[in-house]
């Protein structure tokens, strides 16, 4: 049935349950031959006449228009913030069961813009939980439904970084790039950057250096043009991976910690929880000689992740940077128990932060001459890297574990290793 079709017969439906003819229904208004086409289906009221048929039927203008009356409009509306709100608060599996409850309810069908508000926010929820597949089945029906020109950008930036986190990176660029390409002579706008920094992401995670170098700077100058804080935070956070990644350590902290500055006046818990996150990885990296602090903050981070509405892929890496940092500053008994919690939180393999994990456990080891249990966790890396495409990431995990396996003495295994790295980069 049309839209007419409906809104035609919920008008017939309350007047014969008020007990009206048509003619008196429309009187003095209106035709009574006009009310009988708009229950028919045959001719569609306008807005002032429909609104004028609700006084007359003493019934809510939402009923006539969805079949859904002003309570249960009030009740839909109430149960979509409680679910928001779960979700902003880190009650990420609440959330994903508030969404899920509000999509069952048979009310929400005639509601368009309300039914895709709770799509969207489900797929954030599952997304938050580690449910990838699920949330990009949610997003792609989404995606091919009749959207709002803001909405259809949020679900490619969230369908850009979740194809990203599940390594696949090929979709990942085609997301952005269609939807960037599509609005290629638009203004620049705070959702167009943070879906051209999504973008930017997945290059630098495919190994395209050229193309994020050049990137990068386009969206730097953007940002800069548009001003706000949306998009310098979008642009300096990932000028700063691309500047970490071509061996410019301090350029790469000097825009971070812009970002991170701006975000701190402006950003939502979460993103600053993942900021302040990354920040610190960068901070590991390229000053080893500051690993207590970094360790110290990434400690109270754990907390602050558990708090906001940090995936469950966020919280495993928060605890495998910090078991990097207890095993830089030498408390080995806490490295192996957060790297245990990161890689436990994953899905089973297929993720390279896994493979992380494991090195981390592997080098634990090795540093206490138990050289054959650290071998034993080296070994497992291969089953999470396995089934990723290849990659700047997985090049440089099989580098990395290549080194260890050799500090473990394993030089037939070590050099597998380096191969395998090769052939993941290209050479």
């Amino acid at each position: 049935m049309t839209t007419s079709d409906l809104v035609g017969l919920r008008i017939k439906t309350v007047r014969r349950q008020r007990g009206l003819s048509q003619a008196q229904l429309a009187h003095p208004e209106l035709s009574d031959s006009y009310v009988s086409l708009i229950e028919s289906g045959k001719r569609t009221p306008t807005p002032a006449v429909l609104e004028l048929l609700a006084q007359k039927l003493d019934c809510s203008l939402s009923y006539l228009l969805n079949g859904v009356t002003a309570e249960q409009m009030e009740d839909i509306e109430l149960a979509l913030g409680y679910a928001r709100l779960a979700l902003e608060n880190g009650e990420v599996r609440e959330a994903r069961v508030r969404f899920a409850e509000l999509l069952a309810n048979n009310n929400l069908t005639g509601l368009t813009t309300l039914r895709q508000d709770t799509e969207f926010g489900l797929a954030l929820a599952l997304e938050a939980c580690g449910d990838i597949d699920d949330a990009i089945s949610l997003l792609l029906k989404l995606r091919d439904e009749e959207l709002s020109p803001d909405r259809r950008i949020e679900v490619a930036v969230v369908l850009c970084r979740a194809y990203r986190e599940s390594e696949r990176l090929t979709e990942a660029v085609e997301v952005g790039e269609q939807m960037l390409g599509g609005v290629a002579r638009l203004p620049w706008t705070d959702r167009l950057i943070e879906l051209g920094a999504t973008l930017l992401a997945a290059y630098i995670w495919r190994g395209d250096m050229l193309r994020s170098r050049q990137f990068a700077a386009e969206l730097l100058n953007a940002a800069d043009a548009l001003g706000t804080p949306r998009s310098i935070v979008a642009a300096n956070w990932n000028a700063s991976e691309v500047a970490r990644l071509t061996g410019h350590g301090e350029e790469a902290l000097s825009f971070a910690e812009r970002a991170m500055a701006v975000q701190l006046e402006n950003g939502q818990p979460r993103s600053i929880a993942r900021m302040r996150l990354m920040l610190l990885q960068k901070r590991l990296e390229s000053r080893p000689a500051e690993a207590e602090a970094v360790r110290d903050a990434l400690r109270a981070t754990v907390t602050e992740f558990e708090q906001t509405s940090t995936s469950v892929i966020d919280r495993a890496r928060v605890h495998v940077e910090l078991a990097r940092a207890e095993y830089m500053t030498g408390d080995f008994d806490k490295a192996v128990e957060h790297a245990v919690i990161g890689r436990d939180l994953l899905p089973e393999f297929g993720h390279a932060l896994g493979a992380e994990a494991n090195l981390v456990l592997g080098r634990v080891y090795g540093s206490v001459g138990r050289a054959a249990e650290g071998l034993d966790h080296v070994a497992s890396v291969r089953d999470w890297l396995t089934p990723l495409p290849d990659s700047r990431r997985s090049a440089s995990t099989w580098y990395a574990t290549a080194e260890t396996i050799e500090q473990l003495g394993d030089d037939d295994g070590a050099v597998e290793a380096y191969q395998r790295a090769l052939a993941c980069a290209g050479v």
